[in-house]
């Protein structure tokens, strides 16, 4: 399971943007939906680390909040508010957010298993950053691809060329990141223990290949 733990940057010089930014993400599948936990902090449970992955990347594009993400197990039976949750994802997404609070993309990623964690908040951070440095206009083809639509459908929306979509999307290094996503989560899923580690680093199940 994956917890959430977000607390807003720079809060007692800015709007509450809180309940705002919960209604935008309640669009994404929550185990236990985002609600206010104290504050200017908000919090939820998912199991399906994709889209744990969706609701950082729009956090990260917001540029205004600093994010934890605890992977692990939690207490069931689950009850009915996130609030009322209980277990590591959710010791491990605090100690996340303090964290992130004293880095640069203003993300960290803490889990069960620490080896896996590390790399998911190695690379999500490097998604992160390369993000952060998206024009809009890289941003209006790549939200479009998100939505489904083919490079002739965007170029169609935003009336320009194929060739300037495309560019679009090069500049913004979308092949990257539809590359990287899937590495991601699948890290995320071991970060929680889910696939263990062993000694030599690595995961059980895993063969070199020489049967």
């Amino acid at each position: 399971m994956f917890t959430l733990t977000v607390d807003q940057r720079d809060s007692g010089r800015s709007p509450d943007l809180v309940e705002a930014t919960i209604d935008q993400l309640s669009r994404f599948p929550a185990r236990l939906a985002l609600e206010r936990t104290a504050g200017d902090e908000f919090q939820g449970l998912f199991d399906d680390p994709q889209t744990v992955l969706d609701v950082v990347l729009e956090l990260v594009r917001a540029d205004t909040w600093h994010i934890g993400i605890g992977c692990g197990d939690v207490e069931h039976p689950l009850p009915a508010s996130t609030r009322a949750a209980r277990g590591p994802a959710y010791e491990l997404a605090r100690q996340a957010v303090e964290k992130a609070k004293r880095r640069p993309q203003h993300l960290c990623v803490a889990g069960a298993d620490e080896y896996a964690a590390g790399q998911a908040d190695a690379v999500l951070t490097l998604l992160a950053a390369l993000t952060q440095r998206r024009s809009e206009q890289a941003w209006e083809a790549i939200d479009l691809r998100h939505d489904g639509f083919s490079n002739a459908e965007i170029a169609a929306k935003l009336e320009i060329s194929r060739q300037a979509v495309g560019q679009r999307l090069a500049a913004g290094l979308w092949n990257q990141e539809s590359g990287v996503r899937p590495v991601i989560a699948e890290l995320l899923t071991a970060a929680s223990g889910t696939a263990s580690r062993s000694a030599d680093g690595e995961t059980d199940g895993e063969t070199d290949g020489h049967g």
